[in-house]
């Protein structure tokens, strides 16, 4: 690398050649720029539609599929209340089975560990995954909380 007398023209250049980062408090808008207000984002609106087949949205079809077909029992592996779903486990083996929570019916929260029931439907568009629809936990899992849909503290079960 060839030395000159000139001093670099960045000072945030190493002996290396490499640039470092400017540091956050140098990151600032260039003067007179103004601020412009975000508009909202249109999937918490509900602009956009969930691509995920709901109990509202599924098909009058699909739905009599689905209730017509035999029932699975299975494994909560786990659900999330926060992001609407979860998965079952279930108990012949295989892929793990989608749930979203407009499909679970009774009155509490599934947690890993719960025993349930299920039916099957296919998910929409491609129809290559499956969905548990007219879930219904069927025993509890011992020793764990569970909260209910309504929001009451949770329980202990034994």
């Amino acid at each position: 690398m060839h030395m000159s007398s000139a001093a670099p023209a960045m000072s945030s250049e190493s002996a290396s050649g490499h640039q470092r980062p400017p540091s956050l408090g140098a990151l600032r808008p260039p003067e007179g720029h103004q601020t412009r207000d975000r508009s909202p984002s249109p999937m918490k609106s509900g602009l956009i539609p969930s691509p995920l087949p709901t109990r509202r949205t599924r098909t009058f079809s699909a739905a009599s599929r689905a209730s017509e077909g035999p029932t699975y029992k299975g494994v909560c592996k786990c659900f999330s209340r926060a992001k609407g779903h979860g998965f079952i486990t279930p108990e012949e083996g295989g892929l793990d089975v989608f749930v979203h929570i407009s499909d679970i019916e009774g009155e509490y929260v599934p947690v890993a560990g719960d025993e349930m029931t299920y039916k099957l439907t296919t998910v929409p568009p491609k129809n290559d995954r499956l969905q548990a629809v007219e879930v219904v936990i069927t025993h509890l899992a011992p020793g764990t909380k569970h909260e209910t849909w309504s929001g009451l503290p949770p329980k202990l079960l034994d």
